[in-house]
């Protein structure tokens, strides 16, 4: 079991997480480039005047992705009105959360990173999305900042969690411990990361399984020997993996339940789902 080196308490100023709220946009995207990273993960890059006063300042940020109608090519987005989104007379269009990869704004530039699960709209729209198409980007509307005052950081997600990863590992300090589980089909979907932090990484394996049918990241964790003092857990993946994973680091590893920050990121059998696991 992980034991408690400091004094430190969850209520400690340094420690405390901050919700920021961002004003409600939305907005028309082009697709700049197209890039296949790995059999499972396809990088778009997007852009346009519209993607001026975009901000996600949160690692885990999530915005809403709207597709374009499958059948005649139009893409519909809402408007913001007093009491939230406003939308035109007729279908919504099919919508995802995904976290913004990386935000360059003097290039103009939204990464969106691509876990390719399964045959639905999403995954369609990125195998065939081409320089030029245009996709709706609505959010962030607000940002969960995580302080990096612990002694080191345990980050743990399956394909869907990769770009959050990222962002987490590019932001720590130079002298953070990052401890990083990651699950995705094989070595073939394995990628870099860029970090200042001390990165002990571990990869897991599907092999093939199907994605969120087993419990491979936790039967990994349970063999993980974790560093000494207090730590942060982030934890997204399936919802009913994230929520044993959770139960797991606090009932057996130590971790402070309020510094255990979990989500299913996705459920199997639901669609468009995301879940979060407190106490």
């Amino acid at each position: 079991m992980t034991e408690t080196s400091s004094s430190a308490t969850p209520s400690s100023p340094d420690r405390l997480p901050r919700r920021v709220r961002h004003d409600l946009r939305f907005r028309k995207l082009q697709v700049q480039t197209v890039q296949r990273l790995t059999p499972h993960l396809i990088r778009i890059t997007l852009g346009g005047d519209e993607l001026a006063g975009f901000t996600s300042p949160g690692f885990d940020d999530h915005a809403k992705l709207f597709f374009p109608d499958t059948a005649t090519g139009r893409l519909t987005v809402p408007t913001v009105g007093p009491e939230g989104p406003v939308w035109p007379a007729g279908p919504k269009p099919t919508m995802r959360d995904y976290t913004p990869r990386r935000h360059d704004p003097v290039a103009g530039t939204l990464e969106i990173d691509f876990a390719l699960h399964d045959a639905g709209p999403a995954t369609q729209w990125a195998e065939a999305a081409r320089p030029g198409d245009v996709v709706g980007v609505g959010g962030p509307r607000g940002s969960f900042l995580i302080p990096t005052a612990f002694d080191w950081h345990l980050l743990i997600g399956d394909d869907t969690a990769l770009p959050a990863i990222y962002r987490r590992l590019a932001e720590l300090p130079p002298g953070a411990r990052a401890v990083v589980l990651a699950e995705v089909d094989s070595e073939a979907d394995e990628i870099a990361f860029d970090t200042k932090a001390s990165l002990s990484l571990r990869w897991v394996h599907r092999h093939g399984a199907e994605p969120g049918a087993g419990t491979a990241l936790l039967d990994a964790l349970r063999q993980l020997a974790l560093p000494q003092g207090d730590f942060h857990a982030w934890v997204a993946c399936e919802s009913v993996a994230a929520k044993s994973i959770r139960a797991h680091l606090v009932a057996e590893r130590g971790a402070h339940p309020k510094w255990v920050k979990a989500s299913g990121y996705w459920r199997r059998g639901a669609i468009a789902t995301h879940d979060t696991h407190e106490d």
